[in-house]
């Protein structure tokens, strides 16, 4: 077999790898262990929350695709963080654990340039340190030109709870073998790595009424800006907040060395921001008890998630804990919660377009990178396609700032950085996190995409069209006085402004805290056929509320691009340059950064060896 692209592995990474390969026309082989569990969501079957929603977002204004897959049809769906600022909001939907795949699934069927294969890929063809090719269990080889490693959690994984530990992958499925060491033959340090998943449990063997319930929410919520249609709040399943007990925690602290998390049978290191109920009670010794969401799985099922819940206990001792909760004291599980281990990647051995340092045309996405969620799988599923194409057609590299889009800050950390856990994004890791907002995510990229041609003409004038619409209404509302001074008079009284009998022009009304566009151009006659929807509206609020926020924003990530404007010279022998410091020179080597910029951010790199490294490159004439 022959193809330009090769995916390997089908989950969101996978998905957004080869969807981005096939669309920019790209012949593209996925290959799958299983093609009906092709964007399973094996823990919690949401999308998006804090910093990962925003991902979604970037990922749809890029031309990606798990945004359109995710208002495809969620169980609930809201705003989160609305009560705190705009660089902290977005949006969290609860998928369908079998619709949202099933759509999926039947996206990709229909998707040109695409081929589904079942089989598993068991060693890579290399020669002279290109990718050549990959060969399956079943001995045939595929050629291709560039290969795309989204493996997830199936390389060599177990599955753990207790002092059981058995080879597996997510779900029931089977693990992945050979792949793991035919990567490290090419010199690629490997790390182990762990995450977990809570037990799930029956619906109706939950007393519900001793829990607080929480509703999604009413509005024009969507990650896409093509989704034109929405879910009514009455159509939404709600979720419920529960706390552990005192009797949760006795039996938790009575049988602690019985978990796989502290006895030992685990080796790899688990995510700090999703620990088990376990880890929690022993890091927070202080806290009587830890909150838990019990969330549906599926809209026409019985299966219930027990969002907080993950651990390493044997059965027996689940089955105990469970029932401690409130409302759960007959509940009937369905599904233990396990542990899982597995092989992935040294995020160091990467360039920031995810290609390996060692082999030319090979890229990596999700958690083979040392991820940990869908949403950031996803968003490295889209660049590595997108770069893997790129260079194939020897085209410059797409890499994003990281003032341009969270997904350059987790793809700036993970290859300048590393990370010895499962990383996850968080709005706290990006420094322009005002920036990088919900509202603005196609004002940052949806040029990018187009320019990329992963955004189409169409698509690309209605969004030029959509800033210009707002432009000029900021621009109405700057120069006009509010004319009907007597009809906002009850709406400026209502939120606590006396001064009626004065002209206001519409620009400062809308600065002031809780007055919003919508009413105030109500009673603008000038604005009558500017006609915005919610997004808009946000996008427009957003830019006029928080203007010298922004503006000093867009200032200091000015100032700072400057040294990613300095590009270092490839293979650079830092080994011998003198002046450095030996851990500089270790880490820069390790790096291998691609601008000044990007060296100054290495851990054990300090401002002294930047400018020894600036000073001695302009005296060799390489800067």
């Amino acid at each position: 077999m022959e193809y330009e692209i090769v995916v390997v592995g089908g989950g969101h990474a996978g998905v957004e790898a080869a969807m981005s390969a096939a669309h920019l026309g790209a012949k593209t082989l996925l290959i799958t262990l299983n093609k009906k569990m092709i964007a399973n969501t094996p823990c919690n079957p949401h999308i998006g929350g804090s910093a990962k929603g925003i991902v979604v977002r970037e990922i749809d204004a890029l031309g990606g695709m798990m945004g359109l897959f995710a208002d495809h049809h969620p169980l609930q769906i809201k705003m989160l963080n609305t009560a705190k600022g705009p660089g902290v909001q977005c949006l969290r939907a609860q998928v369908d654990k079998y619709g949202y795949p099933a759509y999926v699934q039947s996206v990709l069927d229909q998707t040109e340039n695409l081929d589904i294969l079942e089989d598993e890929v068991t060693e890579l063809i290399v020669e002279n340190f290109t990718i050549k090719g990959v060969k399956l269990k079943s001995g045939e080889i595929v050629n291709c030109k560039a290969a795309i490693l989204t493996t997830g959690t199936y390389m060599e994984s177990h599955i753990i709870s207790g002092y059981d530990s058995v080879p597996g992958g997510p779900d029931g499925e089977d693990a992945s073998h050979g792949l793991s060491a035919s990567i490290a033959n090419l010199g690629v340090r490997m790390m182990r790595l762990k995450t977990g998943t809570p037990p799930r449990v029956n619906k109706n063997t939950i007393d519900f009424s001793k829990a607080k319930i929480e509703p999604g929410q009413e509005g024009e919520l969507a990650f896409s800006y093509l989704t034109d249609t929405f879910v009514p709040i009455e159509d939404q399943l709600p979720c419920y907040l529960i706390y552990t007990t005192e009797e949760t925690i006795r039996i938790i602290r009575d049988h602690l060395p019985e978990s796989a998390v502290f006895n030992g049978v685990i080796t790899g290191v688990g995510p700090r921001y999703c620990p088990s109920i376990e880890s929690k009670v022993v890091r927070f010794a202080d806290k009587p008890r830890h909150q838990l969401f019990l969330e549906p799985e599926v809209e026409n099922g019985d299966s219930i998630y027990v969002q907080g819940f993950s651990t390493g206990f044997s059965h027996d001792i689940q089955e105990q804990l469970i029932h401690t909760l409130p409302g759960l004291e007959h509940a009937k599980i369905l599904k233990w919660a396990y542990q899982i281990e597995y092989d992935s990647v040294d995020p160091l051995e990467f360039r920031p377009t995810l290609e390996f340092k060692k082999c030319s045309g090979l890229y990596g996405a999700g958690q083979i990178c040392g991820t940990s969620g869908y949403e950031e799988a996803a968003g490295l599923g889209l660049m590595a396609g997108i770069n893997a194409v790129r260079k194939m057609r020897g085209q410059e590299p797409f890499i994003l700032r990281r003032d341009e889009a969270y997904i350059g800050v987790m793809i700036d950390d993970l290859v300048t950085k590393g990370t010895d856990e499962p990383y996850r994004l968080l709005s706290s890791r990006a420094e322009y996190r005002l920036l990088l907002r919900h509202d603005n995510a196609d004002l940052r990229l949806t040029e990018h995409g187009h320019n990329i041609g992963l955004i189409s003409d169409d698509r690309y004038a209605k969004f030029l069209h959509k800033y210009a619409q707002i432009d000029e209404a900021i621009q109405i509302m700057s120069v006009t006085n509010v004319a009907d001074k007597e009809g906002i008079a009850p709406y400026l009284l209502a939120n606590g402004y006396d001064d009626v009998a004065i002209g206001h022009k519409g620009i400062e009304l809308l600065r002031r805290p809780n007055l919003h566009y919508r009413e105030i151009a109500g009673h603008m006659p000038e604005l009558e056929s500017y006609r915005f929807d919610d997004a808009s509206v946000l996008a427009l609020e957003t830019k006029v509320k928080y203007e010298g926020y922004i503006r000093k924003a867009l200032s200091d990530a000015e100032r700072n691009r400057k040294l990613e404007n300095y590009y270092l010279p490839d293979n650079l022998d830092y080994a011998t340059m003198g002046g450095l410091r030996l851990e500089a020179r270790q880490k820069l080597a390790m790096v291998q950064p691609r601008t000044i910029g990007q060296a100054s951010r290495i851990s054990g790199v300090n401002p002294a060896d930047i400018s020894v490294l600036i000073l001695t490159l302009k005296k060799e004439g390489l800067l």
